[in-house]
């Protein structure tokens, strides 16, 4: 599924390196993540900040006739879909490849992880305090400030309201939260669970909290879940493994929505529809339908690499009137033969509905990612379709349309398509895409309790009609860049433009507090809100959006960290790269982080000894660099010359020979000497003061078809991990060892096998160099042993040691659970931090058992990085921000 390195390589020169809030796709096998099939079209990404600046500040230029340009020798249409795509399930093989993983093996790993003795001492989150990503202090030629979001936090993928002022928002990776305040003072409610992904919330007729865990994006870090979970006093209890419905059935699953009547609860998962009573707990979920039973578990095509896309299912309509008359939506967004809406027939079988349906479609090329909505009184339904035919051939555009019925049986009449609504005020009619450009990523779909004719749709923007799908306004446009009202002004927010929420809508919700009603959307940004029947300017752009990212809630998305000492300030200065919200930056006296780049962010840099010089990679090693934080007040809109940031990019990025996001390093005892990681192993001697990508020199060719996966530097001697192939079929890993001066470079002979005791044939992510000694090596491996990994040569081991510059390896895992091993360092006493998927693990200078760092939640830690201070140990989680704890705590 990766697009050719000719049609990045024209991409990325037409675009430059422009920001662009990423959404991403993936591959992976049921052990923790969603799976994509090879060949599988993706969403695509509108331009960036400094694209839309320029464009506004000169208003002569047609803006809409923006888009990007393919040249003749190009084969496809020029969507970027390919290469978002390719990201994405970068991140998933690494934790999959090289075989097929066996559903479950994350909740084994959290069991033996919990058990484990505890070094002591407690995590600090130091990133729990609001993010501004209109910073006026940061508004420099690779920042999104002045877009008009506001403060942000990580992903939500659902949202849950009552009429008593309490908002409940389900993180991507951050578990659930809870607000008594409509919205605000959040408290997290779902840390005691094995699985901090959600999939859906829902609240039933009692004012029980339903939670269905799993995330059913198909994005690149979407984790399966646990199962359901139903908490009966929401007001003021939290979950609990005791609160989880029914067996075993769901758990390794996603869950897109759960839906309630008949006195039951019912979901649709990544295998199958599902129902349970909602009168008791107890007692197995009930399979009412599986399009393809024998790809689930246990069946005879369990172990076929399609399995996890063969049984998707979307939504469920249920008449309230007479709930026996039920709507499935089922299929998978990219085109299976599957795909359509299912009903029973007069004999009590689940048949496609093939007529009678009105304007929404029932073939299944056109039957994709479906969401339903019904109004209070049923006496409207709403559906949103995305089409598998648009996804794989539009590449403006997913979305089939948006449409009305008086039941759930029909006959639905469309109200919506994309050009309906690029016409009624959307932004994305900037960037050269159309709405629904990722509607197999993005969608909601809810209707005001109070007026079935009023109806809030999200896609990458926010859309509301009043009158039934007649007319419709972006009420929460993707950002106010080249809108008239928009400006860089850091005296002002965003111009004069209203705030708007960030993009990529995933949940809604309406409720009430203190008497009014507000409406609840949750995106890639966080959560917000407005007044339901809120005020529009004449664009039909809201006025009037609250962001509810107040800084008590952090799920912060990070891939990196780093640290530096403020000198400006005192203390340190700390950076990281994000998912979707670019990279933050915390000043020794901040009391609100800002962001200097937008974007993802990927790996990042700082000096030790001066926290405003940093490095931080956007994708494919397309490297800035700052040396004063990015700080700027616009002023390079009209002066070039007064920009302080810096594109640095080394050759494979140009190439697309770099992972998505490649892996970046300084020398240990020289700051000044970078390494970076594509095909090539490229060197830098100039740090921070690099102002041109023309200064990095390969010094190592991995080889065609071999990309750096982890690199590692120690008074000039290098290590570099590389896989080729990279995904699960003909998987190969090596390692190279080499001078910074380009001199000595050999490949390290690994078995191919993966034998007991080797180094497996899986995914190697990280390096810890001993600073007493660059021949003494620690080696973090990724994925899962062959206890759950049917893929050849898995192996066993997720640590290992190297005493001799890695010329043989030690499996020093011991007791270490089998849970994808992400980062490591080596702290100041001799003793070994290890990152994994569910949090830090320890092993004292002397030792050889590992011991749990602290108790994170359930979440991902991509990066341990140790303070300028020596002692200080902080940890990058993708899914609750960055904590630190003295390294004296780990004894």
């Amino acid at each position: 599924m990766s697009a050719s390195p000719r049609r990045r390589s024209t991409l990325r020169n037409t675009l430059g390196n422009r920001r662009r809030w990423l959404t991403i796709c993936a591959i992976a096998a049921a052990a923790g993540l969603v799976a994509v099939p090879a060949g599988a079209a993706s969403g695509s990404a509108p331009f960036g900040a400094r694209a839309l600046a320029r464009l506004a500040a000169d208003r002569t230029q047609s803006v809409g006739a923006v888009s990007p340009k393919v040249t003749a020798e190009d084969d496809d249409d020029g969507n970027e879909a390919d290469e978002i795509a390719e990201g994405a399930d970068q991140y998933a093989e690494a934790r999959t490849s090289p075989g097929i993983v066996t559903p479950g093996a994350y909740g084994a790993a959290w069991d033996d992880l919990s058990n484990l003795p505890s070094t002591g001492g407690g995590w600090r989150n130091i990133t729990d305090l609001p993010y501004d990503s209109d910073d006026p202090r940061y508004r420099d030629i690779d920042s999104n400030s002045s877009g008009g979001s506001g403060n942000v936090t990580g992903r939500m993928a659902a949202m849950a309201a009552d009429d008593d002022g309490y908002v409940y928002a389900g993180s991507a990776g951050g578990g659930v939260w809870r607000s008594r305040t409509g919205g605000g003072h959040w408290q997290p409610i779902s840390d005691g669970l094995s699985s901090q992904s959600t999939g859906a919330l829902a609240l039933d007729g009692t004012g029980r909290l339903w939670l269905g865990t799993g995330e059913a994006t198909t994005n690149a870090d979407a984790y399966l879940g646990s199962g359901v979970y139903v908490l009966s006093d929401p007001h003021h209890g939290t979950f609990a493994a005791r609160s989880r419905v029914g067996g075993d059935e769901l758990e390794s699953t996603t869950i897109h929505e759960l839906r309630f009547g008949g006195g039951k609860v019912w979901a649709a998962t990544s295998e199958g529809v599902w129902s349970h009573s909602t009168r008791t707990l107890k007692g197995a979920w009930k399979l009412e339908f599986a399009p393809n039973p024998a790809y689930l578990p246990g069946g005879s095509l369990a172990s076929d690499p399609s399995a996890a896309y063969k049984n998707i299912a979307n939504d469920i309509a249920i008449d309230p009137k007479d709930p026996s008359r039920v709507i499935l939506a089922v299929g998978w967004r990219s085109g299976d033969d599957y795909n359509g809406f299912y009903a029973k027939d007069s004999a009590g079988t689940w048949t496609r509905i093939s007529s009678g349906f009105g304007d929404l479609p029932t073939d299944p090329d056109d039957v994709g990612n479906v969401t339903f909505a019904r109004s209070a009184d049923g006496s409207r339904y709403y559906a949103i379709d995305q089409s598998p035919e648009q996804l794989n051939t539009n590449p403006d555009s997913g979305l089939e349309g948006i449409y009305r019925a008086a039941s759930p049986s029909g006959p639905w009449t469309k109200i919506a398509d994309y050009t309906q609504l690029a016409a009624d005020g959307s932004a994305l009619t900037t960037s050269g895409y159309m709405p629904g450009v990722q509607a197999w990523y993005n969608q909601f779909l809810t209707v005001d309790p109070s007026d079935p004719d009023h109806v809030y749709a999200g896609l990458e923007e926010v859309y509301e009609t009043k009158d039934g799908g007649g007319t419709w306004s972006t009420v929460g446009p993707y950002w106010n860049f080249s809108f008239p009202c928009w400006s860089i002004d850091p005296a002002k927010q965003t111009g004069d433009c209203g705030q708007t929420t960030h993009s990529d809508q995933h949940g809604v919700a309406v409720g009430r507090y203190h008497g009014k009603s507000f409406v609840y959307v949750g995106n890639d940004g966080g959560a917000y809100k407005r007044p339901v029947d809120g005020a529009q300017d004449a664009s039909g752009h809201a006025t009037d959006w609250t962001s509810l990212n107040d800084g008590t809630i952090d799920t912060l998305q990070y891939y990196s960290v780093g640290i530096g000492k403020d000198l400006a300030h005192g203390g340190v200065s700390v950076t990281g790269g994000l998912q979707d919200n670019g990279q933050s930056i915390l000043r020794g006296d901040d009391t609100v982080m800002g962001s200097d780049f937008g974007g993802d962010g990927g790996d990042t840099l700082t000096d030790p000894a001066d926290g405003c010089d940093l490095a931080e990679e956007y994708v494919y090693l397309a490297i800035q660099v700052t040396q004063n934080c990015a700080v700027n007040d616009g002023g390079w809109i009209t002066d070039p010359a007064k920009a302080t940031s810096y594109n640095v990019a080394p050759a494979d990025n140009a190439t697309g020979e770099a992972r998505f996001i490649a892996p970046l390093a300084a020398d240990l005892k020289d700051s000044s000497t970078w390494i970076a990681g594509g095909r090539h192993v490229w060197v830098q001697t100039h740090g921070y003061a690099i102002r041109s990508g023309d200064e990095w020199k390969s010094v190592y060719d991995l080889g065609a078809g071999r990309t750096a996966t982890a690199v590692a530097a120690s008074g000039g001697k290098v290590y570099a991990a590389w896989c080729g192939p990279c995904n699960n079929q003909g998987f190969a890993r090596g390692i190279s060892v080499g001078n910074a001066d380009g001199t000595g470079w050999h490949d390290i002979t690994l078995p191919t096998t993966g034998a007991d005791g080797t180094v497996p044939n899986r995914y190697l992510s990280g390096f810890a160099v001993d600073p007493k000694n660059a021949d003494h090596v620690f080696l973090a491996v990724n994925g899962f042993s062959r206890h759950w990994t049917e893929g050849p040569g898995a192996g066993v081991g997720h640590v290992f040691e190297s005493t001799d510059g890695g010329t043989t390896w030690k499996d020093i895992s011991a007791n270490l659970p089998d849970v994808p091993a992400d980062s490591a360092v080596v702290t100041p006493n001799g003793g070994l931090a290890v990152a994994t998927d569910l949090g830090v693990v320890y092993r004292a200078p002397g030792r050889t058992r590992w011991e749990r760092v602290g108790s994170l939640p359930a979440v991902a830690v991509l990066q341990l990085k140790l303070g300028p201070d020596g002692s200080t140990l902080y940890a990058a989680t993708h899914g609750r921000g960055i904590y630190t704890i003295k390294v004296r705590d780990c004894r």
